[in-house]
């Protein structure tokens, strides 16, 4: 539980969707400084809401996902219900992130 699992290609995200009905996908860079601030308050999320499963996707390591999903700016947080995108949210703004969690849930 808490765990964040890596997403690094197509078929880990079709797989990572699949298998979770409510999810979100953290798409991130490595240089990418509000990222890596961000980082453990999604750990955290992913502790506080046990029935939401969290993924992360390296845009520099598998851009096909990225471009998938239309990611253009570094963090972009997508919540994802029964496979179908829920909602987008671009920035490391953790408040904003735990209500769409929260939104998600309902």
């Amino acid at each position: 539980m808490g765990e964040v699992k890596l997403i690094e290609s197509m078929e880990d995200c079709a797989s990572f969707l699949e298998n979770n009905s409510l999810a979100v996908i953290d798409f991130f860079a490595e240089w990418c400084g509000p990222c890596k601030m961000i980082a453990p308050k999604v750990k955290d999320l992913a502790l506080a809401f046990a029935s939401v499963k969290f993924g992360k996707v390296n845009v520099d390591d598998a851009e096909e996902v990225a471009q998938k999903y239309d990611v253009s700016a570094m963090p972009t947080f997508i919540l994802f219900k029964d496979g179908q995108k829920f909602d987008t949210i671009v920035g490391a703004n953790e408040a904003k992130l735990k209500e769409g969690v929260e939104k998600l849930v309902k």
